[in-house]
């Protein structure tokens, strides 16, 4: 007697209907996102400066470069903002005051996210950090940041 699977089951999918992570892909890597350019600002950079050119590119992270374009760390705009606002912070003020600083210990090492980086890859490390830096391979410079939310637009685009 010949069985038949549930479509859901034909396809791959699991019961729900939904695609198991690595179909929901289906290979991509993070350029196929089609981030806009990354934009960064200096460890010296006055909060002002770096709250009004976030705003003027409609970005909520900004992360932070040291002299020698190295990720120090990054800003949340919002919090920046609302710190100035509430007179806790002077417009002069340098944002490596008020950076979030990125952790680089043994325990947590440095994860290289790359153009090349498989989006399967990139979901895992979205699901412990709310964005990541797109870097070169040499991790000379800053290509993009990475949101969950460019991953659900990419998945929605794509039809799932």
């Amino acid at each position: 007697m010949a069985t038949t699977l549930s479509p859901s089951l034909q396809a791959g999918y699991p019961i729900t209907g939904a695609p198991a992570t690595a179909d929901k892909y289906r290979g991509a890597v993070v350029e196929d996102l089609q981030l806009p350019p990354a934009f960064t600002v200096h460890s010296s950079e006055t909060i002002s400066r770096a709250i009004e050119s976030a705003y003027e590119r409609d970005f909520s992270h900004i992360p932070v470069l040291d002299r020698h374009r190295r990720p120090l760390g990054y800003i949340d705009v919002a919090v920046l903002k609302a710190e100035w606002e509430a007179k806790h912070a002077e417009a002069s003020d340098k944002v490596i005051n008020y950076m979030t600083k990125f952790k680089r210990t043994s325990a947590q090492p440095y994860t290289l996210i790359t153009p090349w980086t498989p989006l399967v890859d990139l979901e895992e490390f979205l699901k412990d950090n709310i964005f990541a830096i797109v870097t070169d391979p040499g991790r000379k410079f800053v290509v993009a940041l990475a949101t969950p939310q460019d991953l659900e637009t990419f998945v929605s685009r794509r039809g799932f």
